[in-house]
């Protein structure tokens, strides 16, 4: 029981989890294990040492929410920022894919464009030498001979 460490010192008071060392009265109690925080009919919390005799129950209860505040935000502003940069980065290759797309549709025209120019070319050089054959007859180059 944690009353038998009464008017000794904090630190073997403290070695057992279960007790709570109170500076006002220099007892050991239980730790109310009902109640989160212990009440202050029972002990101050600025006069309650737990686990530590070194560090006020107070302080310690004051770390532990800041620390697990900032672990709850730094997680909530990491969830937020990758959900934005994915969806950002989506969108950029999405753009991205947009104008890939165009740009292959410029060259296909331009391909095709040049293809119909070479084939006009070649016609001419063929009709001027005589070798274009017509659609009617096409043998009309062996009539000649």
């Amino acid at each position: 029981a944690c009353s038998a460490f009464s008017q000794k010192s904090c630190e073997e008071c403290l070695k057992n989890v279960s007790c709570l060392w109170c500076y006002t009265n220099n007892t050991c109690i239980d730790y109310p294990v009902r109640s989160i925080l212990p009440p202050s009919s029972l002990c101050s919390l600025s006069n309650a040492r737990w686990g530590v005799c070194w560090i006020k129950y107070e302080a310690l209860i004051i770390a532990i929410a800041v620390v697990a505040g900032l672990i709850l935000v730094s997680t909530t502003v990491c969830c937020c920022y990758c959900c934005y940069c994915r969806r950002r980065s989506r969108s950029r290759l999405d753009e991205e894919e947009e104008q890939l797309a165009r740009k292959r549709e410029e060259r296909r025209l331009q391909s095709l464009q040049r293809k119909h120019e070479r084939k006009l070319k070649h016609d001419e050089i063929r009709k001027k030498y005589g070798l274009l054959q017509d659609s009617d007859n096409p043998y009309s180059r062996f009539e000649n001979e």
